[in-house]
């Protein structure tokens, strides 16, 4: 059992971190509020300028132009759910500010033996175990004991072999 911190403790971490995040998205949905009226305005088909976004990309253009690392393996289920449809077409601007953003087939995480949770690795030494409600995140466990954070660095690696860009899953659902 590790450490429970709350969700501005764990947004602290983004900015703590001195070389790598790695981050695996299992959610079928995330319910932040601020991503409400985006994903409405999406799914009428209005148009998205990304300004609710724009904290964050200033975040990850920061932190790759100072030599850090993001990357990201998003499960997406068969056929994917209408959030993460959604999502697929805001990974673009995250890959465009240095984000490495792969996607991998739910059916594929299960044959891999991948989590049914979100979790972070900072600098392949610190966990953060994500937990979610109905509006969102709801706070973080930081895991740091060894063999914990080690067999994380495995699915970080199964993950990494194991997806592909955005591109070549969108090839896939054409």
């Amino acid at each position: 059992m590790g450490e429970a911190v709350s969700v501005e403790q764990f947004d602290q971490l983004y900015t703590d971190f001195e070389r790598s995040v790695w981050r695996w998205e299992a959610q079928p949905a995330y319910h932040e509020p601020g991503e409400a009226e985006p994903f409405r305005r999406w799914q009428a088909g209005e148009p998205d300028d990304l300004a609710w976004l724009a904290d964050w990309l200033d975040i990850l253009r920061a932190a790759t132009a100072a030599g850090r690392s993001f990357q990201r393996v998003r499960l997406c289920h068969e056929p994917p759910t209408e959030y993460q449809r959604w999502g697929l077409t805001i990974v673009p601007a995250n890959i465009d500010a240095g984000e490495d953003v792969r996607i991998m087939t739910e059916s594929r995480a299960r044959e891999l033996g991948m989590p049914d949770y979100d979790f972070c690795l900072f600098d392949d030494r610190t966990v953060a175990r994500m937990h979610f409600g109905g509006h969102g995140m709801t706070g973080a466990e930081i895991i740091t004991e060894p063999d914990a954070v080690a067999q994380h660095r495995r699915w970080r690696d199964l993950a990494q072999e194991h997806a592909v860009t955005l591109e070549a899953y969108l090839a896939k659902l054409r």
